[in-house]
């Protein structure tokens, strides 16, 4: 019988203070000092570079001052309606927009524009090089625009060991090479990855070692 884990530690909300920079100090200050309402803002960069983890720090301190926030994906369903009391509009996955939601997307940006409310996207590719429509392509790019890069080894160990430090889990070098040299780099699946990991750990009740490592990865793939 196996030990179910519990919820002890909860997760990590996306913040600026948990953001680890790396080569994204540019794009962190000017989010962190951003004076709003401001110009449209866009951030790019590939999968895992912490486009959503910035996006979602600036909605969470706009709503821990009392305000309220818009937040819209590629996927969420139409139509999108810009609400009189936001203070922010935040649009993810800008590069998946299919036309319906294109055309959602552009209607949104003027009306905020109108209406005095912040807007800012991120996408996987820059403004120029969208697969949108025109007019919603050159005003993605209209403000400041910030490339995100993905962490390097040794900011990627560090951002992993932070979070494991703060659930109380002992990675050791071996553990943490392993992760490394078989994973893609993407803080997003590695934090995941981390905390299925934890879960499995408490169940088996085994510390964090890499054969638990590949045990957990023999099951799921059996599954």
């Amino acid at each position: 019988m196996k030990q179910l884990p519990l919820a002890i530690v909860p997760p990590t909300a996306p913040g600026f203070d948990n953001f680890v920079p790396g080569d994204n100090q540019a794009a962190l200050y000017h989010l962190q000092h951003l004076a709003m309402p401001s110009v449209p803002l866009y951030l790019w960069g590939p999968a895992g570079s912490g486009k959503t983890h910035l996006l979602a720090a600036l909605a969470a301190r706009c709503q821990d001052q009392g305000a309220r926030v818009g937040w819209f994906d590629a996927g969420d369903a139409l139509p999108w309606t810009l609400q009189a009391d936001w203070a922010l509009v935040v649009v993810d996955r800008c590069d998946q927009l299919d036309n319906d939601h294109q055309q959602a997307a552009f209607a949104l940006f003027v009306e905020a524009g109108t209406h005095g409310v912040q807007w800012v996207a991120a996408g996987r590719l820059p403004p120029v090089d969208l697969p949108l429509r025109d007019d919603l392509r050159s005003r993605l790019g209209w403000g400041p625009v910030f490339a995100l890069q993905p962490l390097d080894e040794a900011h990627t160990r560090a951002a992993l060991r932070r979070e494991a430090d703060r659930r109380g889990i002992w990675l050791s070098d071996e553990v943490m090479g392993f992760l490394l040299t078989r994973f893609e780099r993407d803080m997003g699946n590695l934090m995941k990855l981390l905390d299925r990991l934890d879960d499995f750990a408490l169940a088996e009740g085994r510390a964090v070692t890499v054969p638990l490592l590949k045990k957990m990865l023999a099951e799921r793939e059996a599954a």
